[in-house]
């Protein structure tokens, strides 16, 4: 684990003045197993184009410098709709939108959390939770009461994307079937613009 969380350290290195100048974030760098993940956003989301371009930079980075040894697969992509939530600034970045989160076993309350995002701090941050018969995705102020929680009670967390009303059937049906959708892939991640490479690391 301390491994995989050194080699993302090192990678974060390398990347990040690539992202810049392709005027995007580096929003999170994972390394699990034989995967190495890049995720990369941008204001107004960040096209294909733009991520084929980085995949292809962060390629010929990781040949020059080889920083993880064996084989691997390279992944560039957004964070998708659904977004894991790891650091203070993850958390700043989905104030206002629902969350779900999972709590370490001694945190004083429930295993589960879901609500919306109310406000993140260096400490932790403040979920309003959703009360029966509560409009959680309006922003409702009678969605619950808020509960506080700190990033060391917390063991996994994400942002939930809300799906809008089916059309009605007649016109409405017709005009909603001729626009674009996503859907989530079979992992449960909403599908986002990605890049892969299989890589081999010199020895």
């Amino acid at each position: 684990m301390a491994e995989s969380a050194a080699v993302a350290d090192r990678i974060r290195d390398l990347v990040a003045p690539m992202v810049e100048a392709e005027s995007a974030r580096l929003y999170d760098v994972e390394h699990n197993g034989g995967v190495l993940r890049v995720l990369v956003d941008a204001d107004g989301g960040i096209g294909l184009d733009a991520i084929t371009r980085l995949a292809r930079a962060v390629s010929r980075e990781l040949d020059a410098h080889d920083p993880i040894p064996g084989r691997y697969t390279l992944e560039v992509s957004s964070p998708g709709l659904e977004r894991r939530l790891r650091t203070p600034d993850h958390f700043r970045g989905a104030v206002g939108s629902p969350v779900k989160l999972k709590t370490a076993p001694d945190f004083d309350g429930p295993r589960r959390v879901a609500g919306v995002l109310a406000g993140a701090d260096d400490d932790g941050v403040e979920i309003r939770e959703a009360g029966e018969g509560a409009d959680e995705s309006a922003g409702d102020s009678a969605a619950g009461a808020s509960r506080r929680v700190g990033y060391d009670e917390i063991t996994w967390a994400r942002t939930v994307f809300e799906w809008g009303p089916a059309p009605k059937p007649g016109r409405g049906a017709e005009t909603g079937s001729r626009r674009s959708s996503t859907r989530a892939g079979p992992s449960g991640r909403s599908p986002s613009p990605a890049s892969s490479h299989q890589r081999e690391a010199a020895t």
